[in-house]
């Protein structure tokens, strides 16, 4: 069985015990928490698509919370002695895929 999840402008295929990597999260480390925007869920019998979404849950636990690898944005114009360095390194929250229940 599995899901298709949306969190902020993502969507995220999942399975129940995958280990994934949401954009950060204010949740302490060891919490669970719960997603209500499931836009499909595949079983081996049965598919249902949402409109947008369907009545399941998802729940998931905090596994820790981290900083991805820097980025670095390069701007020159040529022949204008124009150059901008800048870097990024963005804040993200690992958690593992707890179950896939439909709610009530």
């Amino acid at each position: 069985m599995y899901a298709i999840i949306e969190d902020g402008a993502h969507q995220y295929k999942i399975e129940k015990g995958e280990i994934l990597c949401l954009e950060s999260k204010d949740i302490e480390e060891g919490k669970k928490f719960e997603i209500k925007q499931v836009l499909l869920v595949m079983d081996d019998k049965k598919t249902e698509i949402g409109a947008p979404f369907v009545s399941y849950t998802v729940e998931l636990k905090v596994l820790r919370h981290f900083r991805g690898d820097k980025l670095r944005i390069f701007k020159k114009k040529a022949k204008k002695r124009y150059e901008r360095v800048q870097g990024h390194r963005q804040n993200y929250t690992e958690v593992e895929v707890l179950s896939i229940k439909a709610s009530k």
